[in-house]
């Protein structure tokens, strides 16, 4: 089996930095798809750790976006799989790791917006130059890809109903079912409304999610929604675990249960 989570880290701090290592290398997955990553201490301070302990880690340049990175206890394959073309190329983070079968992995947060007409039109390039670049892969590429991460959009049928979110946001999930990708919680829990963050006045919203492609399908043996990260003011969003019938090898790497301490200047 192989196990992942995404969760958005909400442009962390050095010190919540730390707490998420800590809660990140306690749990046993093997991928995680990191969202709101920035270019602050945090952000640099995890993956560095990561990467120090043997970790394999994706970080796409962002020139100070928030964005998006991976991280694998899975060995990655030297292959092409590019996702430069998206309008901010630092919002998403491409793998391929080396599973049976071989699989792709993207980790992807698409902007936020506000009614502002310019941050609106930058979501909806996002979304159409990732949309894009999905229907252009290869078939193969394209049917064994996992996709995980801060969508920040909701379905036209969720409940409930917020109003406000338009067209082309509803359109991401349409696009991605149409190109045969399913959505992991919806396969495990059919008709259970999820949500993975909460607004101040208590509503619900679901924006993380996991997508498999077509021929993953039938692999999927669980996905769920853990608020454990919002209950420990982590981050305030839920993360999601997902689990594949996949085999792989993992990486030699280094027990991160306990942070270094922290350097006092």
């Amino acid at each position: 089996m192989v196990t992942a989570l995404t969760v958005n880290i909400g442009a962390a701090s050095r010190e919540r930095a730390e707490l998420l290592l800590r809660w990140l290398t306690s749990r046993p997955e093997d991928v995680f798809l990191l969202t709101e990553t920035s270019a602050g201490t945090g952000t640099a301070y995890l993956l560095d750790r990561f990467r120090r302990a043997g970790y394999a880690v994706v970080k796409t340049p962002d020139e100070g976006e928030r964005g998006a990175a991976l991280v694998s206890r899975i060995p990655l394959v030297e292959a092409p799989f590019l996702f430069s073309e998206v309008s901010i190329p630092g919002r998403v983070a491409a793998a391929v790791l080396d599973t049976s079968p071989r699989t792709q992995w993207l980790s992807v947060y698409v902007p936020s917006r506000d009614r502002s007409a310019d941050k609106t039109t930058r979501k909806e390039l996002f979304i159409a130059s990732l949309l894009k670049t999905l229907h252009e892969l290869p078939a193969e590429q394209r049917d064994h890809l996992v996709i995980g991460g801060d969508y920040n959009v909701i379905a036209a049928d969720h409940v409930p109903r917020h109003p406000g979110f338009l067209p082309f946001e509803f359109g991401l999930l349409t696009e991605l079912e149409d190109l045969g990708f399913v959505d992991a919680h919806a396969h495990c829990s059919p008709g259970v409304q999820a949500h993975s963050w909460i607004g101040r006045t208590g509503a619900g919203y679901q924006y993380d999610y996991f997508h498999v492609g077509a021929a993953l399908a039938d692999r999927i043996s669980g996905c769920a929604y853990l608020h454990e990260t919002r209950e420990l003011s982590l981050t305030d969003h839920a993360a999601v675990r997902l689990t594949l019938a996949l085999d792989a090898v993992r990486l030699p790497y280094e027990d991160l249960a306990e942070p270094d301490e922290i350097a006092l200047f």
